[in-house]
């Protein structure tokens, strides 16, 4: 059995534009200790294989220490690792997989053209290729089948898949389906997928493994992998050391009550939503109280202003006969008249009228 880990999208030294400068300079930081978590996951699981596809640097503002630092703790790992180069981290003379030495065990595809690396100790060969430019518009699959020799067949590549028309290595159902692989270990989407299968092949995005907005919300990580002929298996490990999260708070609820606890590692944004008795909350004081529950927050104000229910009953619309009616079952009296679950209806109603009405006949 093959044991290995399935990794992409580090974007090492991202910009974190949303933070101050200081914090964006933290997570910068911090985002070289992940390479360390993944490190000791490959010790701890005696990983035969890590599986990098692409994007493992954000850009080519790369500092050179970040670089080391990914050489470094790739070069401690007994696995024998493979990356994929992506769009964001090309193979390219000048790039840090082309300018600096790499540790024996680490092999970087090189070619837009499919390379197999056999690995006889295994009874397994691994493929992939890499992006040489930012963009790559044909897919890394086109006519692409593994040989049915018994072995194990693994490709580390990345590319979108099902979307025909991406400039980032479209890939089709029925390449995968047709591949003869084993294992596609994809790169490029953030959002982690569900282990899939196309004919023979199962494939999967492990995501990002660590959040960096609040488009890639909640736990990241990597996929740990175990296979042999006839089975496959994955189990999706978290490595990220913060995770994005978005709250919707009612603005008559308790604000500080709904804030959770033990999150000092997240970022926060909160929606504030529902009615409010002004036009605009000032949003200072409550991400000033919010502040010391989360790492970061923002809030957002989506309320809408508080209404008098009943301040349309006079008109001649559809609006204002359906109020006159309602406030007349709500003053009608007798034991079973709820005036409260008489305004909750009207509430609703009212929202939905706000999308038209016809004046009445």
């Amino acid at each position: 059995m093959i044991k290995f880990i399935h990794a992409a999208d580090f974007h090492l030294d991202s910009p974190f534009r949303a933070l101050p400068a200081d914090k964006a300079a933290q997570r910068r930081a911090e985002q070289r200790t992940l390479l360390d978590r993944l490190g000791r996951l490959a010790q701890e699981r005696t990983a035969d294989l890590v599986l990098l596809s692409g994007d493992l640097l954000d850009g080519d503002r790369t500092y050179y220490e970040t670089a080391q630092a990914l050489a470094r703790v790739l070069g401690q790992m007994k696995a024998r690792v493979f990356i994929a180069p992506g769009n964001h981290d090309p193979y390219t003379p000048r790039s840090p997989y082309a300018t600096m030495a790499w540790p024996e065990n680490v092999h970087i595809f090189r070619s837009p053209s499919i390379e197999a690396v056999a690995l006889p100790e295994l009874d397994c060969v691994v493929y992939g290729c890499a992006f040489t430019g930012t963009a790559r518009e044909d897919s890394p699959l086109a006519g692409f089948h593994a040989a049915d020799d018994g072995k194990l067949h693994i490709m580390c590549v990345h590319g979108d898949v099902g979307n025909k028309n991406s400039r980032y290595g479209p890939i089709e159902a029925s390449e995968i389906s047709a591949s003869g692989l084993h294992y596609l270990a994809l790169g490029h989407v953030h959002a982690r997928t569900e282990p899939a299968r196309l004919g023979a092949t199962v494939w999967a995005y492990p995501g990002c493994p660590e959040g960096r907005g609040f488009d890639e919300l909640g736990d990241k990580g990597v996929l740990w992998g175990q296979a042999e002929q006839g089975e496959l298996k994955l189990e999706f490990v978290r490595l990220c050391r913060r995770r994005y999260q978005v709250l919707e708070v009612d603005a008559s609820a308790d604000f500080e009550a709904a804030l959770p606890r033990n999150a000092q590692d997240d970022s926060y944004r909160i929606i504030l939503t529902g009615e409010s008795g002004v036009e605009g909350i000032d949003p200072a004081p409550l991400e000033k109280l919010a502040a010391q529950y989360f790492y970061s927050v923002a809030l957002r104000d989506e309320t809408k202003i508080r209404r008098d229910l009943w301040s349309r009953s006079g008109e001649d619309t559809l609006t204002g006969l359906f109020l006159r009616r309602m406030a007349a079952l709500r003053d009608g009296g007798g034991e079973d008249r709820d005036p409260a679950l008489v305004e909750q209806a009207v509430r609703f109603a009212l929202a939905a009228l706000e999308y038209g009405e016809d004046c009445c006949p």
